[in-house]
């Protein structure tokens, strides 16, 4: 790791608490591979050690007024990783903890009988909108289906926004009454 003399840190932190972006990229030039590299003693992937090292010369910048290094500016950013790489492992393991109740909790809470359930609603739904008059069925499907903006369907459809408007209310309008026993499934399409 690049070393400074004691009196080059001192005039490097004055430079920098005085806003000097030069004394910054100084520093950052001359610590930033080997905090990397330090930082792959604890985590092995480069990148997540890329973003530490950036993250603690971001938090040097937005604290420089205020930073007091008690030891030298080495020892100062080395303990910085290290911290960081804890911080990064106790937050990686919350993740897994979180993952493993989450993964516990949805396999317990899946069985055949909602997947048939959800299968009997998309058929009632197919069904219901084939009752819906073909210009009205056109217009929602491009909408909800497809993602397509209003503004999109007039175009592709040739006629005026107001009409597709018009068009996927009164699809909405009939999908409620033909499907009103299924209210729920209704709100998980986006059909209020």
């Amino acid at each position: 790791m690049g070393k400074l003399e004691k009196q080059q840190e001192i005039i490097l932190l004055s430079a920098l608490k005085q806003d000097n972006k030069d004394a910054f990229s100084f520093l950052f030039q001359t610590y930033y591979t080997d905090l990397v590299l330090f930082c792959g003693n604890f985590i092995r992937d480069k990148n997540s050690c890329e973003d530490i090292v950036q993250s603690i010369f971001l938090k040097l910048w937005s604290d420089r007024k205020n930073i007091q290094i008690e030891t030298s500016l080495k020892s100062y950013l080395l303990k910085a990783v290290r911290n960081s790489c804890f911080d990064e492992f106790r937050h990686l393991e919350i993740i897994r903890q979180h993952e493993a109740e989450y993964e516990s909790t949805v396999l317990d809470s899946y069985d055949t009988d909602n997947y048939i359930l959800h299968s009997d609603l998309s058929d009632h739904l197919h069904r219901a909108l084939e009752k819906v008059p073909e210009l009205y069925r056109e217009a929602f499907m491009l909408n909800r289906f497809e993602g397509l903006k209003y503004r999109e369907i007039a175009e592709q459809l040739n006629v005026s926004e107001r009409t597709v408007e018009v068009r996927v209310s009164k699809t909405l309008d009939l999908l409620r009454k033909y499907l009103k026993d299924f209210f729920m499934f209704l709100i998980s399409i986006g059909i209020p």
